[in-house]
């Protein structure tokens, strides 16, 4: 039976993906709060409490190309609930061990749950599988809204469930490990039950309704020095590359920067609620943007957008400014985290998607970890104005590169003439 693309059929997928990412987000964001407390008195030093975020973040990057690969080859259906199997095993492994106060396994724990996170995030790609171009952009960012779910949910289930474990003498720290274990076995349920057909057949359907040259041309699969001469494929690859090397090197030290100046937990709570905000909850408005206006015109957007962030983050001490500041990092990330995924499933065929965002993937995610790891020396070195004018510097390079990109496509076209 061949399979038809129908837009009923490509917004039942794209709904369970939401669904799922939200379970996903909501159980790994309930542990990322309790992980730095549990690093540092598993330890016993507090100069280790950032150790866990590092390697989450080296997790994912080592998990995202092989899942990508696999993916390829098998679908995302299968990619995808594995990586829901990861993150339920990973839980399971933290939470044994803050019971059997080893912090060695619960450092084995959080490196499965980065890798899970590398697999999850790559629903995205998934979901601009069930759509077509015109509409790919707005799958993607629902997809990323649903992390505003976990933005909330996550948070709040901390407390709740510490204090249900602990009436069976369980230590509270692992509540969040087993809670969003269960809601990492439930997402797996639904997506190995519930994402059918496969996003991957039904990208390969709706590629059947372009002209007959463009599909012969994504039948081959094309080598990775070919895909990298690709304008658009550079500028999808840099847009997410740099956006998020700029929002973790601000953001990671914000809070460190505002402690030193007085400033209590509650306005650190609301300056990285406004941060949560920019980077998810307005996800919905940079789909449109980017199927509407274009997704190098959001990239563009993108890049001024965290170049205003990381100049007005320094400016002022007052939390409201601040709390604008990582709003508008947020959002600049937001839309080039958007416009670039988006950007990528464009330029890629069917048959190469898995693999290539899978690739692209781990350079997000190693920036990622290598902006975390760096922006502490850099703080404590230069000093947090200096480090964020180093993050609007960082900003001019998908600008320089959309610039370059234009100019070489009207001299082209006035040579052709």
């Amino acid at each position: 039976m061949t399979l038809e693309y129908t837009p009923k059929l490509g917004r039942r997928i794209v709904s369970i993906l939401f669904v799922t990412q939200s379970l996903a987000s909501a159980g790994m964001i309930a542990t990322f709060t309790v992980n730095p407390l549990a690093g540092a008195r598993l330890s016993g030093n507090d100069a280790l409490a950032g150790l866990p975020g590092a390697l989450l973040q080296i997790g994912a990057a080592t998990a995202a190309y092989p899942a990508g690969r696999l993916m390829a080859r098998l679908g995302r259906r299968p990619g995808l609930t594995l990586g829901f199997a990861f993150g339920m095993f990973g839980m399971m492994v933290s939470g044994a061990a803050i019971m059997s106060s080893s912090f060695w396994l619960f450092l084995c724990g959080l490196a499965l749950i980065g890798a899970a996170r590398g697999i999850v995030d790559q629903a995205r790609y998934a979901a601009a599988d069930a759509q077509p171009i015109d509409q790919r952009a707005r799958a993607i960012s629902t997809t990323v809204f649903a992390s505003t779910v976990g933005a909330i949910g996550g948070p709040a289930l901390v407390a709740p469930l510490g204090d249900f474990v602990q009436r069976f003498g369980m230590d509270p720290l692992a509540g969040p490990m087993f809670g969003g274990a269960v809601l990492m076995l439930i997402g797996g349920i639904i997506m190995a039950t519930m994402l059918r057909p496969d996003p991957g057949d039904l990208a390969r359907s709706i590629a059947k309704l372009q002209p007959a040259a463009e599909q012969k041309a994504e039948q081959a699969v094309r080598a990775l020095a070919e895909i990298a001469r690709q304008p658009r494929f550079q500028l999808a690859a840099i847009a997410m590359i740099f956006g998020q090397t700029i929002m973790v090197l601000v953001m990671q030290v914000t809070s460190l920067h505002m402690s030193h100046h007085n400033h209590g937990l509650g306005d650190i709570s609301l300056v990285f609620g406004a941060h949560t905000l920019g980077m998810f909850g307005v996800s919905f408005a940079t789909g449109f943007l980017a199927d509407r206006f274009g997704r190098p015109t959001t990239i563009a957007m993108g890049a001024l957008t965290l170049i205003a962030g990381a100049l007005l983050a320094p400016f002022s001490l007052m939390t409201p400014w601040i709390a604008l500041a990582l709003f508008l990092v947020g959002f600049g990330w937001n839309m080039c985290y958007i416009g670039g995924s988006t950007l990528l499933a464009d330029t890629l065929s069917p048959a190469e998607r898995g693999q290539y965002q899978g690739m692209t993937d781990l350079a997000v995610n190693v920036s990622a970890a290598s902006s975390s790891l760096s922006s502490g020396f850099i703080m404590a070195a230069f000093g947090y104005g200096l480090l964020c004018v180093l993050g609007a510097g960082l900003a001019l390079v998908p600008l320089a590169l959309i610039g370059w990109q234009g100019v070489r496509g009207r001299m082209a076209v006035a040579v052709s003439r």
